[in-house]
């Protein structure tokens, strides 16, 4: 083995153990930087044109920043007003069950519905009389929520000093990315030890999906959830606020979408208000959600991902699991990414295409 082969593979070698520890350093503060690149690269058009009006990169990357902080705290405030407003609702709900005999109303209005007529029958011939266990059952689940939502409520209110330090420091990160992250761009892609087509191909699969995941799936969810939660609103639908996260959680899936949340919401309204009430529901949300996905979707996605339906459910759904709401954008980056290394690969050395080239 020559010295220079050895050299290369000390420098290898070096590369991988740095990198494992800068992973380890920096992964206290993973959340925050995978927030702050996103965010990066969403506002990045917006930073070219704020910075050509400014002439100063960054007095530009600053205004960015401070926009995007005051945007993020003041609905978050409302929103958090909102939830804290639902939380103490359904505490003082599961309270009334557990405590001042609502868990006997509800028994019996079940017990004297025809369904509970004839599901107290056939438990009765199995020697269970669902009279005396459906109590047990109703305190239980009503103790659960309850201990639940308190469990919720004291958690938010920990982890809130976490939060803050970690906004904090998103907005921090986001200013220097915006600042010098197309610096950090074209170094990276210089380094890459590729043929330029290759190169050109993974930075740009890169690129594409991010857009469309970001660009696309993000800002089409989170629109969906403000006008479907404005639907809910209207219409009565309780915790309204708590279904519009839900709507704008669920519209980032290829199967199912918002239709998740407002149809079962229309069929509550039915129940509880009558069907002029759900038809309005199910009417609004239709409108905006065909009006989103046909007018304002195709102009963010652009091109679209690339994937397959199925791979891009993967994508979202295990980035997710593997890496929290940050993942819903890593998960089919990480798959476009390496559907793209995995081209070059065959296209560099598989022999029948190297001679057929």
């Amino acid at each position: 083995m020559d010295r220079e082969r050895i050299v290369q593979m000390f420098l290898l070698g070096s590369l991988v153990i740095m990198a494992y520890e800068l992973y380890r350093i920096l992964q206290p503060f993973l959340v925050p930087v995978v927030w702050a690149m996103l965010l990066a690269f969403i506002f990045h058009p917006l930073m070219v044109r704020t910075e050509h009006m400014m002439r100063n990169r960054t007095l530009a990357a600053l205004f960015i920043t401070l926009v995007v902080a005051l945007v993020a705290i003041v609905p978050a405030l409302w929103l958090s007003t909102m939830l804290a407003a639902e939380a103490h609702s359904l505490y003082n709900q599961a309270y009334v069950l557990t405590e001042q005999g609502g868990v006997g109303k509800v028994q019996d209005l079940a017990l004297q519905s025809r369904w509970g007529v004839a599901l107290s029958n056939l438990l009765n011939r199995m020697h269970i009389k669902l009279e005396e266990e459906l109590p047990k059952i109703a305190v239980e689940a009503a103790r659960l929520a309850r201990d639940t939502m308190v469990g919720y409520v004291t958690g938010t209110f920990k982890n809130l000093a976490s939060f803050v330090i970690d906004f904090g420091l998103t907005l921090m990160i986001l200013f220097y990315l915006l600042r010098d992250g197309e610096s950090y761009y074209h170094a990276l892609r210089e380094m890459t030890p590729l043929h330029e087509d290759d190169k050109h191909a993974v930075f740009e699969s890169l690129r594409v999906t991010l857009s469309s995941v970001m660009r696309g799936l993000l800002v089409t969810s989170l629109i969906q959830g403000v006008l479907i939660g404005v639907g809910l609103a209207v219409t009565g639908v309780p915790y309204w606020a708590f279904l519009s996260l839900a709507t704008a959680a669920v519209g980032l899936l290829p199967i199912g979408g918002t239709a998740l949340i407002w149809i079962p919401a229309a069929l509550y309204l039915a129940y509880a208000r009558g069907w002029m009430w759900a038809i309005a529901l199910l009417v609004w949300s239709a409108v905006a959600v065909a009006v989103i996905d046909n007018l304002i979707k195709p102009k963010l996605t652009g091109r679209g991902t690339g994937l397959p339906t199925l791979a891009l459910f993967l994508g979202i759904a295990g980035g997710l699991e593997a890496y929290g709401v940050p993942g819903l954008f890593a998960g089919p980056a990480v798959i476009a990414v390496l559907a793209s290394l995995l081209r070059a690969y065959d296209k560099t050395y598989n022999p029948a295409r190297r001679q057929a080239a």
